[in-house]
C-alpha cells in the first residue's frame, strides 16, 4: 500500500497502470503455466489411449479363442514345401486331402503372423511382465516350439481392466484357457473351389460366347441386325 499516491491525479493515474500492469501479467504468466500444463496432460492422455488401443488389440489377437487349438503352430511355409518337395510326385493332380492340408496350413500361418506382429506390440508397449512373457513366447516360435499365450492373455486382461478402473475379475470365477483368435477367412479351400469354380464358369462362357457369337454374325448377315447397343444399355458387372 505504501507504493499508492492519491495525492494527485497524475499519481493515481500511474498507481492504476502500474497495478492494471502488474495484473496483467499475472494472469498472462498463469495462462501460459495452465496452458503447457494442459498440453502436456493432452499429449499423455493420447499416449496412454494409444496404448490401451494396441494392447486391447494384442489381447484379442492372442486370447480371442476358447475351443480349438489354443496354441500358435511356427511352423513357416517354406517348410510345408520341403515336406511336399520330399517323396511327393508334383505332377500329380490336388485331391481334397491336399486342398484340405493347404487350407489348414493357410489359416495356422495367419494365426502366427497375427501372433508375431501382436508380440511385438507388447515388448514396445507392454509392462515389464508382459515383456518377459512375450520375449518367453518370441524365443519359443523361434525354437520351432507349440506358444501358448495363456499366461500373457491373463496379465493383459488384468492391466486393461485396471488402466480404465474396472473391478477384478471375481474369484469365484474360472474363465477358460484363451489362445489366438482364428482368421475368418476360408483359406487355401476357398481359393481352390474358387479356381475350379472359375474354370467351369470359363468353359461354359466360352460355349455360350461362341453361340451368341454365331447367332449375331448369322442375324448381321441376314440384314436382320440393328444395333443392340442403341436399344440395350451396357450392361455392368
Amino acid at each position: 500500500m505504501r507504493g499508492i499516491d492519491f495525492t494527485s491525479w497524475q499519481n493515481l493515474l500511474i498507481t492504476l497502470t502500474g497495478l492494471a500492469l502488474f495484473t496483467l501479467i499475472s494472469i498472462g504468466i498463469r495462462l501460459t503455466m495452465m496452458f503447457t500444463i494442459q498440453q502436456r496432460r493432452e499429449r499423455m492422455n493420447r499416449q496412454i489411449n494409444e496404448r490401451l488401443r494396441t494392447l486391447i488389440a494384442a489381447y484379442k489377437t492372442l486370447g480371442g479363442s476358447f475351443t480349438g487349438d489354443l496354441t500358435v503352430d511356427p511352423t513357416h511355409l517354406r517348410d510345408i514345401h520341403r515336406q511336399d518337395d520330399k517323396g511327393e510326385d508334383r505332377d500329380k493332380p490336388d485331391t481334397d486331402s491336399e486342398v484340405e492340408r493347404g487350407a489348414g496350413s493357410d489359416r495356422r500361418r495367419r494365426i502366427r503372423d497375427a501372433v508375431e506382429a501382436a508380440l511385438s506390440d507388447i515388448i514396445l508397449l507392454g509392462t515389464e511382465e508382459q515383456v518377459r512373457l512375450a520375449e518367453r513366447a518370441v524365443r519359443e516360435l523361434i525354437a520351432g516350439r507349440a506358444v501358448h499365450t495363456d499366461e500373457l492373455v491373463v496379465s493383459l486382461r488384468n492391466f486393461i481392466r485396471k488402466a480404465l478402473d474396472l473391478g477384478p475379475i471375481p474369484s469365484d470365477l474360472e474363465i477358460p484357457i484363451q489362445g489366438p483368435a482364428r482368421p475368418s477367412g476360408s483359406g487355401g479351400r476357398g481359393k481352390g473351389e474358387g479356381a475350379r469354380d472359375g474354370a467351369g464358369r470359363g468353359n461354359r462362357g466360352g460355349g455360350m460366347g461362341g453361340g451368341s457369337g454365331g447367332g449375331m454374325g448369322g442375324g448381321m448377315s441376314g440384314g436382320v441386325g440393328i444395333g443392340a447397343d442403341d436399344h440395350f444399355p451396357p450392361h455392368h458387372s
